[in-house]
Formats: C-alpha cells, sequence, structure tokens
C-alpha cells in the first residue's frame, strides 16, 4: 500500500502525516508513506484543499485533518 499525504508543510498537513502514521502503526500495516510538498503535483491531484490523503493513487480525504481513528477506519474499508 502506498500512501501520500499531499500538503505545503503547513501545520494541518504534518498533523495528518503524524495521524496517518499513528493510524498504520495502529494497525500493524506495511505502507510507503510520502509526503508531498510540490504545488504542481498536489494540484495534478485535482484537489482544491489541502491536506490531503491519497492511497495507491486514490484521493480518499481532501480539506481536512482526520483523527487515527477516522484514518484507521478509512484504511480497513478499502
Amino acid at each position: 500500500m502506498k500512501i501520500k499525504v499531499l500538503g505545503s508543510g503547513c501545520v494541518n498537513c504534518m498533523r495528518l502525516e503524524e495521524n496517518t502514521l499513528a493510524a498504520v502503526k495502529e494497525l500493524g500495516l506495511t505502507v510507503e508513506l510520502e509526503h508531498i510538498y510540490d504545488m504542481a503535483e498536489i494540484v495534478s491531484y485535482g484537489i482544491m484543499a489541502t491536506p490531503a490523503l491519497v492511497v495507491d493513487e486514490k484521493v480518499i480525504l481532501a480539506g481536512k485533518v482526520a483523527d487515527s481513528a477516522e484514518i484507521k477506519d478509512i484504511l480497513n474499508n478499502l
């Protein structure tokens, strides 16, 4: 599973990355996590607000900071 956090590096973007890491650890998943800071690449995903979460090249969350419980629920339902 490949997960990307899209965002400029603001507090909310960093919080989403931390929450994602916590969720992945709690679920015991092996993933490749990448934080994308490049605005051109972020825009290429068609999102209008950051932070965003992309799993296996599919945008699953945009414009909000999900807590680790919500992220675990999302990952369990993929």
